[in-house]
């Protein structure tokens, strides 16, 4: 069985994710406050984290703000506020995907295991027999290996999600080349693209910083790698149609 962490308050929900989850192959260890999620999500690199909002303790956004200074793993983050900036705020704190309370168990499941393809297939790269592991990708000064699942830039490496690994990889594959929205969610996020939900941007937004943040003089103040194009995706823009800078 493939074990989650499951940081939540409501134990009676706890108690039926525990039974659901079961049935179809995950082991969950539920923990209740805030604090102590931290130290068990410390104790252990967990394939994946179920995190709530409300949380005695500490709350769930500032579990996943100090998860973020150790661990890369996948996080879903679970909130009962109806409000849009939250789930904002969780995916630019790094959350892989959120899901807002009272949900469907079937639901969570199925964002479970679109989690768990993507880290499965992570996986099988890495461990993959030499000879038939993935070529690394390579545009202009960007490198991602996909076996290794690493990504340099200009010779730095790159810390990124297991969602933003794959974001890059799906643009890399096009360099130039716009990538529509309705792609990506599925490529990415494992599931259909809804005009309201501003998952995708949020990953591509903070895939943006980390790719700025790596590089450095001159280099740091040029235009963004990646380009959103109203309406339709997003674009892996190549240094050289970039316009020039003024001196």
């Amino acid at each position: 069985m493939e074990d989650l962490l499951l940081i939540d308050d409501d134990m009676d929900l706890c108690q039926m994710l525990t039974e659901y989850l079961a049935r179809y192959g995950f082991h969950v260890h539920a923990v209740h406050r805030g604090d102590q999620g931290l130290e068990a999500a410390r104790s252990r690199a967990w394939p994946m984290i179920l995190l709530d909002v409300m949380l005695p303790g500490m709350d769930g956004f500032e579990v996943l703000q100090r998860i973020r200074t150790f661990s890369s793993g996948s996080v879903l983050l679970l909130t009962a506020r109806g409000e849009d900036i939250d789930r904002i705020v969780g995916l630019e704190m790094g959350a892989d995907d959120y899901l807002a309370k009272p949900f469907n168990a079937r639901e969570l499941l199925a964002r479970i295991r679109a989690i768990s393809r993507r880290s499965v297939s992570s996986n099988a790269a890495a461990t993959a027999p030499t000879a038939i592991q993935p070529p690394p990708l390579i545009v202009e000064d960007l490198v991602l290996d996909p076996a290794a699942r690493t990504v340099h830039q200009s010779g730095s490496l790159i810390d990124l999600t297991a969602v933003e690994f794959s974001l890059l990889e799906a643009l890399m594959r096009s360099p130039g080349k716009v990538v529509e929205r309705e792609v990506l969610a599925e490529t990415v996020l494992g599931r259909k693209f809804h005009p309201f939900d501003r998952s995708l941007d949020m990953h591509v937004s903070r895939l943006r910083r980390k790719l700025a943040a790596a590089r450095s003089g001159s280099d740091a103040a040029s235009d963004d790698r990646l380009k959103t194009i109203r309406g339709t995706g997003y674009q892996l823009v190549l240094r050289r149609s970039l316009p020039a800078r003024r001196p």
